[in-house]
């Protein structure tokens, strides 16, 4: 497939301004050129050109935000001064597998002022003696040469990684407000778990004390109606020694 239909294709129902990523991996370019590829793809951070031919970055389109571009596996002996203007936010670039033979090929990306990692595997400058250390003195902005800082400690292996070192504003605002989540003082949660626990029971005994109090009244209830049978029963059978009474007092009479 050729670049340019490659382009097309991840255009599909986007416009340039919305894409951040490209791959262009294995595509077939035009003497050289990436074609398709213009500045209309202002919000660009990831470009990737492997093994498509080029022999020069010089018609690389501006991309103001680029921050990593794979270009490993071409055919680019110089020119780079140029990225420093088209792709000034650079932080990492991968220039292995090209022809850069010495050191003064690579000199103008120190302009790249955040650079922080370059590889420049399998390209004929990394048989020079003593070629880390010179390249880390000619640019003293990088943190990893191939893969490994100053002290050999191997850089993260995965894209993902280090892509993660040019999130954008918004993705590290979210980032801090889990922090502050995290930084929370330990303990509230419990406190709010007890808090609503105390409030449960709270609830609970003022349903147990209106019940007690009903059943208090029920019994009392209880004991006024026997009282009342018990005046009833009582007043009764003095009515009925009154009139026992009164018969008597008649027979007598007779």
């Amino acid at each position: 497939m050729d670049m340019k239909k490659r382009i097309h294709l991840e255009l599909r129902n986007r416009t340039p301004s919305d894409v951040k990523e490209l791959v262009l991996d294995n595509c077939r370019s035009n003497d050289g050129k990436i074609e398709g590829l213009t500045d209309e793809f202002e919000e660009l951070e990831f470009l990737s050109t492997i093994n498509v031919g080029l022999t020069t970055v010089a018609n690389l389109p501006k991309l103001n935000i680029l921050k990593k571009l794979e270009l490993s596996d071409n055919r680019i002996s110089g020119g780079l001064e140029v990225l420093a203007a088209k792709c000034p936010k650079l932080t990492h670039l991968n220039l292995s597998g090209n022809k850069i033979k010495d050191l003064s090929t690579i000199e103008p990306l120190k302009e790249l002022a955040i650079l922080k990692s370059l590889d420049l595997f399998n390209c004929e400058v990394t048989n020079l003696n003593e070629y880390r250390d010179n390249v880390f003195n000619l640019l003293p902005q990088l943190t990893y040469l191939d893969g490994y800082d100053k002290d050999d400690k191997e850089a993260p292996d995965s894209d993902a990684e280090i892509y993660a070192e040019g999130l954008d504003d918004d993705e590290e605002d979210e980032d801090d407000d889990e922090e502050d989540d995290e930084d929370a003082a330990p303990g509230d949660g419990e406190r709010e778990d007890d808090e609503e626990e105390n409030e449960v029971e709270e609830e609970l005994s003022g349903e147990e004390e209106e019940e007690e109090d009903l059943n208090d009244k029920e019994v009392d209830d209880d004991d006024d109606d026997e009282e009342d049978d018990d005046e009833a029963v009582e007043e009764q059978g003095q009515k009925r020694k009154r009139e026992l009474d009164e018969e008597g007092e008649e027979d007598e009479d007779d």
